[in-house]
């Protein structure tokens, strides 16, 4: 675990993702914690429960919408005295993206981040990941359920069944049914809220990361999100993983994807921002 660069970046904001709470990045938040960041991983807007109280009760689940997570995370992210590092995980690598499209944070990861909208490739695995909740309309307002074998196919499939049960049981909670079709159907709504501008030039370095297995958001997914900010002249980064599922961010070896992440954010915030802009494409 490299040292942490001093600097005037000292606060990492986590963004958890669908069927997932803050739970699920307590390893990074205390890894980047022991490195000396100041760590803030809040959950999405009502959400603020155990994994255990939401499976019980998922009504705050139901009543989410991407707007209203953006705004959630607009505020707090304002309310800071600097701007932060953002990572969002899957649905928060999608919120992520739209926050620094608002001209916020010094330097933000999305971590196999859900599309935006533009994004026009459909794996048949993430068909079958989502179809707990695209398989009847009427799921757009309800918090679907997600078993543990729904769970060992979308997350759990680069760990054993057992181990996979086990995250199950302490991480998923039921799926937001209305963000899931938002997300999906973003290409139909010409006021999608996952819209966001790719030519921007002045906006924050940007870092997609993309795991080989991944059935939720497949690296291919990753790799067209990425490419379409080549509109940009601003900072933008993609990297795969070799054998990283969806649950990345627990999934043995979470340490090495932990890192590499603060590692890349912290040297592009400490960038100055002239040198955030390249003269020709954008690399990755």
């Amino acid at each position: 675990m490299g040292a942490t660069p001093q600097g005037q970046v000292d606060t990492v904001v986590l963004i958890h993702g669908l069927w997932m709470t803050p739970r699920s990045w307590e390893g990074w938040a205390q890894r980047y914690t022991e490195r000396g960041m100041h760590v803030i991983a809040p959950a999405w807007p009502g959400m603020d429960r155990s994994v255990e109280e939401l499976r019980d009760d998922p009504g705050p689940i139901a009543e989410q919408s991407i707007a209203t997570i953006v705004a959630h995370y607009d505020r707090i992210i304002r309310g800071l005295p600097r701007p932060p590092i953002i990572m969002g995980h899957s649905f928060g690598g999608l919120i992520t993206q739209v926050l620094v499209d608002r001209g916020l944070g010094a330097a933000a990861v999305g971590v196999h981040p859900a599309q935006v909208k533009g994004v026009l490739k459909v794996p048949l695995s993430q068909l079958r990941s989502g179809f707990p909740i695209l398989r009847s309309p009427a799921n757009r307002n309800k918090a679907v359920p997600f078993t543990e074998d729904d769970f060992a196919y979308t997350f759990g499939n680069a760990m054993s069944r057992e181990d996979s049960d086990r995250a199950w049981r302490r991480y998923a909670v039921p799926g937001a049914g209305r963000v899931y079709f938002e997300g999906a159907f973003a290409n139909l709504d010409p006021r999608s809220p996952t819209r966001v501008d790719f030519g921007r030039n002045d906006r924050a370095p940007l870092l997609l990361m993309a795991g080989e297995v991944d059935h939720v958001v497949p690296a291919s997914v990753v790799r067209a999100n990425a490419g379409l900010y080549q509109k940009s002249r601003a900072l933008t980064a993609y990297e795969q993983f070799a054998g990283r599922s969806h649950f990345t961010v627990g999934q043995d070896g979470w340490e090495q994807i932990a890192d590499y992440a603060l590692d890349w954010a912290l040297r592009a915030a400490a960038l100055p921002r002239e040198a955030t802009i390249a003269s020709e494409a954008p690399r990755r």
